[in-house]
């Protein structure tokens, strides 16, 4: 489908979403971003929902100006996907050891390794120039420079939430791995210190959502922020390759000789200096991808309905965006509210993993229809590949 165009005060909304079937507060945070002086334009994705100060699911266009809420808390946050040489044939018949063994290799949720992960120790690790890379820590916000051992020992760890690593199988039985994260707490601490910076700076003051709050270039603010943001998002694409290399070693620990082909790597969560109509803008895709001509693109579901491997269609339109997966449909605390233990272990049959009331808020049921999301972006991507979980590791 092509996109509705929704009157917004100094830019139109486009939305590759059905106006009526988005929540109103959402609706709400996507007018008052139109209302900002320095919008250039505003692309709304298939799976947009409510989310702070702007919608997950938008793609902004500023001229000069960045909102570090527009990027979200978790700088750098995306996905990693590796096509194997395996079929679905030579998994082992226990899928359960499989992910434990996973789950060794990678801490979940608020766990991390004992000791930071040596580089050198993950094979194919794709990651250079650590030394130069732990080296920028020290040019920080100085609220975060306490965080650094913290920050090496959660470099290749998972994290909670809807973050995931998970064996998939493509329609013709080949195998993938498939992960979800960011740049864990030293990103969202990064985050958190320049959205309340930002939201004390004069020219703040009268925005109708204070959530908003920018920075301005040639600024002293705005060079902070951007060295922090370009560190996070670095740290946040290092994360995903730590990991992929250690659920790599291990599969291949599992099944000896396994030999992993292709690599495709993505930012959902991120700005970017890009040009359109002429105009030198920066985007944040907040929930979005890039899905320039030709570029690969991962958007997933939720736990049992798998992910889609998409080629970019470079729309200019959308600023060469598409959505960074199905989107929420309801809240956490109404998913726990709304669905049993026995509610999740049905809607995950035939997927190895966690079955409990602690990730009952990740249910298939709390989120959108992948199908439908996808289905309203053909004019974004093309789909190359489906794939199907057959485990999924949850923080």
């Amino acid at each position: 489908m092509s996109y509705t165009e929704v009157a917004g005060e100094r830019v139109p909304i486009r939305m590759w979403a059905d106006p009526d079937q988005v929540e109103a507060q959402a609706m709400d945070q996507l007018r008052n971003v139109t209302r900002m002086p320095w919008i250039h334009g505003l692309a709304v994705m298939p799976d947009v929902h409510y989310g702070k100060g702007a919608t997950v699911g938008s793609v902004i266009a500023m001229r000069d100006a960045v909102s570090p809420a527009a990027v979200g808390v978790d700088i750098g946050c995306g996905m990693t996907a590796v096509r194997t040489d395996l079929t679905a044939e030579r998994l082992p018949d226990d899928l359960g050891r499989l992910r434990s063994a996973l789950e060794a290799a990678i801490p979940v949720g608020f766990k991390a390794h004992d000791e930071p992960v040596d580089p050198a120790t993950v094979p194919g690790l794709r990651s250079t120039d650590w030394d130069r890379f732990w080296g920028g820590f020290d040019d920080l916000a100085e609220a975060v420079h306490p965080r650094l051992t913290k920050a090496r020992r959660q470099m290749g760890t998972l994290g909670g939430g809807n973050h995931f690593l998970e064996v998939c199988l493509d329609d013709d039985g080949v195998v993938w791995l498939v992960l979800h994260s960011g740049s864990r707490n030293i990103g969202k601490e990064l985050a958190d210190h320049h959205i309340g910076r930002a939201r004390s700076l004069p020219h703040n003051q009268g925005l109708v959502d204070r959530d908003l709050a920018v920075f301005l270039a040639d600024t002293p603010e705005m060079t902070d922020y951007r060295r922090d943001l370009f560190w996070a998002q670095d740290y946040a694409r290092r994360n995903r390759d730590v990991m992929m290399g250690l659920a790599c070693r291990t599969l291949a620990d599992q099944i000896p000789g396994t030999r992993f082909e292709q690599w495709i790597s993505c930012h959902h969560n991120y700005v970017a200096e890009e040009t359109y109509d002429g105009v030198d803008v920066l985007v944040t895709r907040k929930g979005a991808i890039h899905a320039g001509k030709g570029a690969f693109g991962i958007i997933p579901g939720s736990m049992a309905t798998g992910t889609y491997i998409v080629r970019g269609l470079g729309n200019p339109d959308s600023f060469n965006s598409a959505s960074h997966g199905a989107g929420r449909r309801m809240s956490r605390n109404k998913a726990r509210r709304t669905f049993t233990k026995a509610d999740l272990e049905e809607q995950t049959r035939g997927v190895e993993c966690r079955k409990d009331l602690g990730v009952v808020d990740e249910i298939p049921g709390a989120y959108k229809d992948l199908e439908s999301v996808i289905e309203a972006q053909t004019d974004l991507v093309e789909v190359v590949h489906h794939l199907r979980q057959v485990v999924c590791v949850k923080g």
